[in-house]
């Protein structure tokens, strides 16, 4: 198993750690380096997951290759990376890219095929999702009639994300934004859903963020990942119960089982969890790209 890279820092360079992510700031451009940090809860846990920053960074890779649209990463291989004299390269090798620095937009763009999460939460007390009304007698899990796109806010660090309709997006980032952004989730999800069939998953919902460069929308930050997204494999799907995955749901369950009270310092994870959750992340990899993890 490969050393799990946890901290990284390059001298004489800016950073600003988020949760799983370092950025570093190069004017017009950003360096970013996914750790292999997990969250879970809205925590930052004392044990990673070796090469996760790696599947994450590859995966989102692979979709810009594919995406005809406009997208912020400019280079991901770290020999071709303007990187200060003497930097060991390997540990950033897979886990780097080079990106146009945007204006983000403070949405969080979600688009969601299946009754899962949040939603069902919201769809039991509600009827509805995300001010959409929805057919009665729906079950968990269940395939919606249609795609829906259902807006977020970006929550600070430490905080959640909170659901808003899209009329309130409207006002938040005007008409003409709002439907671009709107438009293109729900294309880019049509377009990773159609692939993650036909290896199996099914993509249940996902994540998206959008940032405006030289008054160009552009997509940014990961895309279709096992971060930001619901896998589930296709052969076991069944709706009216929660779905087997490929995340780290196996570091939620653990979690959640092991009678942390989710407010105090989360604990080590057992090694058995980290071992089964980087299989995980490797396998959605693999199915989706085609191709061998080269770290594994």
């Amino acid at each position: 198993m490969s050393a799990a890279v946890v901290e990284t820092r390059l001298p004489g360079l800016a950073c600003t750690r988020g949760k799983v992510r370092d950025v570093y700031d190069l004017g017009d451009r950003l360096l970013l380096v996914s750790t292999d940090r997990i969250s879970a809860f809205d925590w930052v846990l004392p044990t990673p997951i070796p090469d996760k920053g790696r599947v994450l960074t590859q995966v989102s890779n692979y979709w810009f290759s594919r995406l005809e649209l406009p997208h912020h990463l400019l280079e991901s291989d770290v020999t071709k990376m303007d990187l200060p004299a003497g930097v060991d390269l390997e540990p950033l090798a897979g886990r780097t890219v080079l990106v146009r620095k945007t204006e983000v937009a403070p949405i969080e763009c979600v688009v969601r095929a299946y009754l899962s999460g949040s939603a069902w939460k919201e769809y039991q007390a509600t009827g509805g999702v995300a001010g959409i009304s929805m057919p009665t007698g729906l079950e968990e899990s269940e395939r919606l009639p249609a795609p829906l796109f259902t807006p977020a806010t970006k929550a600070a660090q430490g905080e959640h994300d909170e659901n808003i309709t899209y009329a309130q997006m409207q006002k938040l980032v005007g008409m003409e934004l709002a439907a671009q952004m709107r438009q293109r989730s729900l294309e880019i999800y049509a377009h990773g859903a159609k692939r993650a069939l036909e290896v199996g998953i099914i993509l249940a919902d996902t994540k998206f963020e959008f940032g405006v460069c030289d008054g160009e929308l552009l997509l940014i930050d990961e895309v279709m990942t096992p971060d930001s997204s619901r896998f589930w494999p296709a052969d076991g799907y069944q709706a009216g119960r929660s779905q087997p995955s490929f995340d780290k749901q196996f570091v939620r369950d653990w979690l959640s089982a092991s009678g942390w009270d989710k407010n105090s310092p989360p604990p080590e994870l057992p090694a058995d969890v980290v071992e089964q959750t980087r299989a995980k992340y490797i396998e959605a990899f693999e199915r989706i790209t085609g191709a061998k993890f080269r770290w594994a």
